[in-house]
């Protein structure tokens, strides 16, 4: 990955990661800005029990088109700073400005 902003993702294979940052108790649902090599999500579940990495699995599940059951969050559980992966994405949100791969 380089130092551009764009950094906040990456394929691998056909799975995409993610580099975010969740800002819990928003007005709406939706992606915001890229900063740090991370997209910023804005959803609104509280973060408590549990309840924001729900909200947030279904709210991905939902934009890229995939059961919840492919959206996993690898790392940042308990953090407002994630990574995530969404297997095999159908949909790609024109939002996120993402480039799926060329293909060999």
């Amino acid at each position: 990955m380089t130092d551009r902003e764009d950094n906040y993702y990456m394929w691998h294979d056909q799975n995409l990661i993610l580099n975010c940052r969740l800002q819990p108790k928003a007005a709406q649902d939706e992606f915001a800005e890229v900063a740090e090599g991370r997209i910023k999500i804005r959803i609104t579940a509280p973060p408590v029990d549990g309840k924001a990495n729900k909200h947030l699995i279904k709210f991905l599940a939902r934009q890229f088109k995939v059961p919840q059951s492919s959206v996993t969050i690898m790392s940042g559980d308990n953090s407002r700073q994630k990574r995530i992966q969404i297997t095999d994405p159908q949909c790609l949100p024109i939002a996120l400005n993402i480039l799926r791969p060329a293909t060999s």
